[in-house]
């Protein structure tokens, strides 16, 4: 493991907030066990808790107590190849907070190889969302995240170059295509 990965890890595993890279854009995450830590970033977005946010896994193992059938997602798993976030019905101890007052979980799995450490090295999935305050464009350099969110973020790992844009979001159970 590299240093801004264990570093990362270890923020998270305290209950931190980090930005990362993600597959689609650069992300605050944190993780989904720490009801302070969801606090946290919702208000740094300056964002409703109506809109819920999203989990990132590299394994739909690390989904299992947040949503009420796994098995629609692990059917999938083999076919995913573009970032695609789907809505599955969420169980009965997904914290209220993630679900923006639905009864589904919106969850993304994702093959990036940070998150794929993070996952392994945290044992859980990542809360994740654009690092924006709500309304905004998202951060595309860490001067934007500064100039966004001042001191009030834990660990930075800098975004990447490359142009990338938010993942469409489909509900499995009913397939309907939301964006």
């Amino acid at each position: 493991m590299n240093i801004k990965t264990r570093i990362a890890v270890n923020v998270l595993n305290g209950g931190g907030i980090i930005s990362i890279p993600t597959d689609t854009i650069q992300g605050l995450s944190c993780l989904p066990r720490f009801d302070d830590s969801l606090q946290k970033l919702v208000d740094l977005k300056k964002r409703s808790v109506e809109k819920g946010l999203i989990l990132l896994a590299s394994d739909p193992v690390y989904f299992q107590d947040y949503v009420e059938d796994i098995s629609l997602l692990t059917q999938l798993t083999s076919t995913i190849k573009d970032p695609v976030t789907y809505l599955l019905k969420a169980s009965d101890i997904a914290p209220q907070i993630l679900l923006g007052g639905h009864d589904t979980i919106a969850i993304r799995l994702t093959t990036n190889p940070l998150i794929m450490d993070l996952c392994k090295y945290t044992q859980s999935a990542l809360v994740s969302t654009s690092a924006n305050i709500s309304g905004l464009k998202a951060a595309k350099t860490t001067l934007e995240l500064r100039i966004y969110f001042k001191n009030q973020l834990d660990y930075i790992i800098a975004p990447n170059k490359a142009e990338n844009s938010p993942s469409s979001v489909i509900n499995l159970q009913t397939g309907e295509r939301l964006r």
